[in-house]
């Protein structure tokens, strides 16, 4: 063997240099990252090392996927095509790193809501008669669009019946539109509890508009009609015309329910990013709209609030019956779904 050269020692030197650099660079990028983004990336990493091969294939997309990007609906998953891991095929530890990565990239309040509408979907499984729709917590999907990073924009998405979350992780952004925020049924007893994962929702609004004076309310009133959600699932980049009452006439403790109403939605997601969103709503409220369609009674009633960067849609369903049983939401950032300004997708 021919004997290191003195060239051949300066190249391997230099090769150690410039991977120590590498893995400091690395390591100063990861101590940099926001602490709620590198909690999230490590819990995805922990349900990662979970899985088998196989399992990695099916749960992981590229991030430009714009397929699997939109692949999501409200419909039950007999009806509408999900990709990614099912809950019900995975063992419990599995199961577990799942909800543990949900309770790590959303709020309390957000995480609470989640769980609350996936157990009203096992309510209505025990319900149906035989032959109905798969429904119940095991229809529930996972996937990542991106590799799992503190510094890199990626994507998680899960989702099923009544539940469609979006949530794109770049750097310290967390953006949760578009995200499906629906349930049936809206209330039921679980443990000895009564469970209404969407009645605060329903119960601020009501309250928001009662608040108003007459005036106000005849403004934000666009008919005696309930109305469907226009901006639903496959209603990617469409607009709506601003309707109703603009906001900028709204007195201080009129604004206070408005924003508490909002944060229903934008406080979902973990409180940095939460705080960080409403913020930006805040900082648009003269140029925000809350419309209302239908009789003044708690969930019987379509409402919207729009704004430059927040379009909310609540709407009861009338398949079922009670309406009040029965919710649809959706969540959108007009100039950010999907988190395209920080992604840059």
């Amino acid at each position: 063997m021919t004997a290191p050269t003195l060239f051949h020692v300066a190249i391997l030197r230099t090769l150690l240099i410039v991977a120590a650099l590498v893995a400091l660079e690395s390591n100063r990028l990861e101590a940099a990252a926001p602490e709620p983004t590198q909690k999230i990336a490590s819990a995805a990493a922990a349900f990662l090392d979970t899985l088998d091969d196989t399992q990695r294939g099916k749960v992981s997309f590229a991030f430009n996927d714009a397929a699997q990007r939109i692949r999501w609906s409200n419909l039950p998953v007999s009806m509408a095509e999900h990709r990614g891991l099912r809950m019900g095929d995975l063992k419990a530890n599995q199961r577990d790193a799942v909800m543990n990565l949900l309770a790590t990239t959303l709020s309390k309040m957000g995480y609470e809501k989640v769980v609350g509408i996936v157990e009203s979907d096992e309510v209505l499984r025990k319900q149906s008669p035989k032959g109905a729709p798969p429904f119940g917590r095991d229809e529930y999907f996972i996937s990542f669009l991106g590799k799992p990073s503190a510094t890199e924009p990626w994507m998680i998405q899960f989702g099923g019946h009544h539940l469609a979350l979006n949530i794109t992780i770049a750097g310290e952004q967390g953006v949760l539109t578009p995200s499906l925020i629906a349930v049936q049924p809206a209330k039921f007893t679980l443990d000895g509890k009564t469970i209404r994962p969407m009645g605060r929702e329903t119960d601020k609004a009501l309250e928001l508009v009662q608040a108003l004076t007459d005036e106000q309310r005849k403004q934000a009133i666009l008919g005696s009609q309930m109305r469907d959600l226009v901006l639903g699932p496959g209603h990617d980049g469409e607009t709506i015309q601003p309707e109703g009452l603009k906001t900028s006439t709204l007195n201080e403790a009129q604004r206070k329910l408005l924003l508490e109403l909002i944060a229903e939605w934008s406080g979902i997601i973990h409180d940095t990013a939460a705080t960080a969103k409403l913020n930006e709503i805040k900082a648009n409220l003269a140029d925000t709209w809350f419309a209302w369609s239908g009789p003044l009674e708690a969930g019987k009633a379509y409402f919207r609030i729009q704004g430059p960067t927040v379009i909310i849609e609540y709407a009861p369903q009338r398949l079922g019956g009670d309406v009040t049983m029965h919710i649809h939401s959706m969540f959108r950032d007009p100039t950010n779904d999907y988190g395209k300004k920080f992604a840059g997708k």
